[in-house]
């Protein structure tokens, strides 16, 4: 599943449900979203049969997202549904339902887990998300850790609002086997972006290395993290630099929304409907073939991102919370 570039699609990210049980701005547009009525998303054997077919195209791993993709009722038996298939399985969670599931994770062969927290400040965490379930996130990270699993730490950096727990988070992974990604404010439908919030890549790193001794660590093929460690510490830190250092060139990302949208970049405006055809009986391969080739070169075509202005037109995509994380 090559594009028009050389690039290589092996990568499929599955959103499982357009609801969460937090409401942090810049996923969620603060009036909430329309949600698409439930016959109109994928059921558990639609999901199942339509990543059967991103396999048999060359996909070997899936990564689940939602919204929070365990709010959904199924979410067990689409994760053990998946688990046959010739994939690495992973998924990325808030953290709020992970001590029902952790049996689940197992069963399923899931090893490696992405929690979004952009605070370790109890009182900033409700500001931000608008619920309190701090204590709750912490306990089952702690948990996760305790079980052997691989964290990774997802935390959306925003100028004004967390760049100044940066150093906490760091010293976070000097005795825990935990890894804290650093993720760049992205402008998307309604969650107020501003380039003036943007905290960048260079700015996080300039932070960091002004107090602390940091080595540059290999980073894997097709990466969207530059990995770092503090010297003498367990764990380690990343920057996803999405709006100033992009990694387009090497992107193997595919995503399919959880009413059967393919997207071919997290920025594409355009999308190809899986679900109606393959509900219909028609062969799916060749429109994903044709989304993919229609794939641009950087950022869904926004040539220039990191100098939107904050209300140009490109910012115009579903929410975040309907693309899928």
């Amino acid at each position: 599943m090559r594009d028009n570039f050389g690039r290589q699609h092996d990568y499929l990210r599955i959103s499982l449900t357009e609801k969460c049980n937090l409401r942090c701005t810049y996923c969620m547009p603060e009036n909430g979203v329309p949600l698409t009525p439930k016959e109109a998303l994928m059921t558990e054997s639609e999901i199942f049969q339509i990543a059967r077919i991103f396999t048999r195209l060359g996909v070997d791993k899936i990564r689940l997202t939602g919204g929070e993709p365990l709010v959904r009722k199924d979410a067990a038996e689409i994760m053990l549904g998946l688990s046959v298939l010739p994939v690495k399985l992973s998924i990325t969670t808030n953290g709020i339902l992970i001590d029902r599931f952790l049996d689940t994770f197992k069963k399923a062969g899931i090893n490696s887990l992405n929690l979004s927290l952009d605070t370790l400040n109890k009182e900033r965490f409700l500001q931000i998300t608008k619920r309190d379930e701090f204590d709750t996130v912490l306990n089952n990270i702690d948990l996760l850790l305790r079980g052997g699993f691989h964290v990774k730490i997802n935390v959306v950096v925003q100028k004004g609002v967390n760049e100044g727990e940066i150093f906490d988070f760091i010293e976070w992974t000097k005795k825990e086997d935990v890894h804290v990604r650093f993720i760049e404010f992205m402008p998307f439908d309604g969650n107020s972006w501003s380039k003036n919030y943007v905290f960048s890549y260079r700015d996080i790193l300039e932070k960091v290395k002004a107090v602390h001794s940091v080595e540059k660590l290999n980073d894997k093929p097709h990466a969207t993290s530059k990995a770092f460690r503090v010297k003498g510490y367990k764990g380690t830190f990343a920057v996803i630099s999405s709006m100033t250092e992009n990694f387009c060139a090497s992107c193997n990302r595919l995503r399919l929304t959880a009413n059967g949208k393919m997207k071919n970049c997290l920025f594409s405006k355009g999308e190809a409907d899986l679900l109606t055809p393959h509900r219909n009986g028609v062969n799916i391969e060749p429109i994903i073939r044709q989304c993919i080739l229609k794939k641009k070169a950087v950022h869904g075509g926004i040539v220039n991102i990191q100098h939107l202005s904050d209300a140009d037109k490109e910012i115009k995509n579903r929410s975040m919370i309907l693309i899928g994380g």
